[in-house]
């Protein structure tokens, strides 16, 4: 029972912080730094906590082998630079509803790049699932109001979400054979080093640039909260968490994630909810939660009699 609320108070936990960081994000974003430059500092020091971390906690661990090392430079690629470049250059563009939105169309994503890489089967559910997931994206995509606010870039902002979105779909495919197979740390510590040099030469230049001086408090707060919390605490608790966690429970929790940012955002003045969001977001759950859905397992073939066999 103790081990049961703790799982669900760091799922809580880790939703509160990616929800958050959708508003707090605004606030720095454009007029403080850029987006590449928020990146830069991040991923920086994400790989620098998880270095020294990986060798205090599992020393002797080390990727082998040539196919693994591809893999983890992938996923340094693809689910870390690449994947944070486009995430905060989207969400400078768009609103934190539209972007929060389009990031729970990652289990979806999941689910097609199995069926490619892995060659899972896609039923007729888990089809209906991504057509429904695919037409509320859409909308969101198309759209350029928050309320009263006009993102004039919305579109470009929402693409940049989307394909984000799908860069952490496909990373938590590829990068799941890893984590089996070596400390997580260990892992962990490779794909940001990797990451560290997609990001650097985007953002160097936004991070020098920044007048660092202008900052108000709250900037600073937001930007450690940012490189501490959204990376290293929120990765921390989760881990800990997938130990424990069913698929379903983690299901409800990639749901509470935009409600929470929803609510965060209006409570902060950052955006607005509008009916149209409403039905946006019921299209997108639906087909998260029809592609979430398990196939059911064949039935077994029924024994055949062993006269038959010999005959």
């Amino acid at each position: 029972m103790k081990n049961t609320l703790r799982v669900h108070a760091a799922l809580f936990v880790v939703a509160v912080i990616y929800a958050a960081n959708y508003s707090l994000s605004k606030d720095v974003m454009p007029h403080y730094m850029g987006p590449f430059g928020i990146v830069t500092l991040r991923i920086l020091g994400a790989a620098l906590f998880f270095a020294v971390v990986s060798r205090l906690v599992a020393p002797q661990d080390r990727i082998l082998g040539r196919a693994d090392n591809i893999r983890s430079i992938l996923c340094g690629l693809i689910g870390i630079g690449g994947n944070q470049l486009l995430f905060f250059s989207g969400l400078n563009f768009t609103s934190p509803i539209n972007a929060s939105l389009l990031q729970t169309i990652a289990p979806i994503v999941v689910v097609i790049a199995s069926a490619i890489l892995l060659r899972e089967k896609i039923t007729l559910l888990r089809v209906l699932g991504i057509v429904l997931g695919g037409i509320g994206a859409a909308t969101v995509i198309l759209s350029r109001h928050a309320g009263g606010v006009v993102y004039p870039n919305a579109t470009l902002g929402n693409i940049f979400i989307l394909l984000n979105a799908t860069a952490f779909g496909v990373y938590l495919v590829i990068v799941t054979p890893l984590m089996r197979k070596y400390h997580p740390f260990t892992v962990l510590a490779r794909i940001f080093l990797v990451g560290a040099f997609v990001a650097v030469p985007f953002g160097w230049r936004g991070v020098l640039a920044a007048d660092y001086a202008s900052f108000p408090l709250y900037i600073w707060a937001e930007i450690v909260y940012m490189i501490v919390c959204l990376t290293i605490m929120a990765y921390l608790l989760n881990n800990w968490a997938l130990k424990y966690a069913s698929p379903a429970l983690l299901g409800v929790y990639i749901y509470l994630q935009p409600i929470l940012a929803v609510l965060i955002a209006v409570a902060l003045g950052k955006d607005h909810f509008t009916g149209a969001r409403a039905l946006q977001a019921a299209l997108i759950f639906g087909g998260v939660f029809l592609v979430s859905r398990k196939p059911k397992p064949a039935p077994e073939p029924a024994a055949v009699p062993l006269e038959a066999v010999q005959d």
